[in-house]
């Protein structure tokens, strides 16, 4: 039995099973390995950028060293932006990774995740749009987290 358009209560807009109707409802394949946004990135009490330049303010307090900002918000739905950074010792890395956390804190933002010690040379920090990387540089240059998002923008690299 044929179905009549008119009189059928399914609505294409919610039903996974309906066909999309022009090329515009069809969303872009995905890039394989990196899940695609689809949607805006969600809008928080914070915009995501100014948050990440807040943490690159003070991470260059502490003296973080070779900080980068990277835009990965069109390449993945982990996180809109990527703060990553260098420090020169074990005490240096606790100083950025805390540093971040306390100038964070008092600004009423508080971190979803630290992970990582400054005794592994790798201390992560989750901000939710904003994943933070504080590398000692032997660690930085094994992982190459830039070269592994290449394909993002470099919104800024101090140095």
């Amino acid at each position: 039995m044929p179905i009549d358009p008119a009189t059928d209560p399914v609505d294409p807009a919610t039903d996974p099973l309906a066909t999309p109707r022009s090329a515009a409802d069809v969303a872009p394949a995905p890039r394989a390995g990196l899940p695609a946004r689809t949607t805006p990135p969600p809008a928080g009490d914070r915009a995501p950028l100014a948050l990440a330049r807040r943490i690159v303010e003070l991470a260059e307090d502490k003296k973080a060293a070779d900080i980068v900002l990277l835009e990965i918000a069109p390449l993945t739905t982990v996180a809109d932006y990527l703060v990553i950074c260098s420090g020169g010792s074990e005490r240096q890395l606790d100083a950025i990774a805390d540093g971040i956390t306390e100038g964070l804190k008092a600004e009423g933002v508080r971190l979803l995740a630290r992970e990582g010690e400054a005794v592994s040379h790798w201390v992560l920090l989750d901000a939710g749009a904003v994943v933070v990387h504080v590398f000692a540089p032997p660690e930085r240059e094994y992982y190459a987290l830039e070269r592994l998002w290449s394909e993002a923008k470099t919104v800024l690299r101090i140095q």
